[in-house]
């Protein structure tokens, strides 16, 4: 059994993986924090140069909504890669998904509500 800092690591290495393939960049920063059956990624740095022109050479409102309608397509899309990625790190069911990106900040934030809450080994304080 993982302790709760290796399920965190694990769903980071999965989550860059899935940035790098899908997206074709990983994030500069990665954190997964798991609170109960709530599982909240945060990924810095994750605009590829193409998104961060498409931002600056529309008009601004434009260029964000396009961008997170192209982003969050893209995620509904592998979001059954998501999920089973989740999945076979927690042991535990995925029940919803939520997302979001910033185009000023290049941050994103996942979030994932889980059927149950994972187990996990306590790590013993010396």
């Amino acid at each position: 059994m993982k302790t709760l800092g290796e399920l965190e690591s694990a769903i980071c290495a999965g989550v860059s993986r899935f940035e790098q393939d899908y997206m074709g960049r990983g994030p500069k920063n990665i954190q997964a924090h798991l609170l109960g059956d709530l599982l909240v990624v945060r990924l810095q740095g994750v605009l590829t140069a193409a998104e961060q022109q498409l931002v600056k050479s529309l008009p601004a409102e434009k260029g964000r909504d396009l961008l997170k309608q192209v982003r969050t397509h893209l995620i509904e899309t592998a979001r059954p890669v998501l999920e089973a990625m989740v999945q076979g790190v927690t042991d535990t069911e995925v029940s919803s998904l939520h997302h979001d990106i910033s185009t000023v900040t290049g941050e994103e934030i996942i979030v994932f509500t889980l059927a149950t809450v994972p187990h996990f080994r306590e790590v013993k304080k010396r």
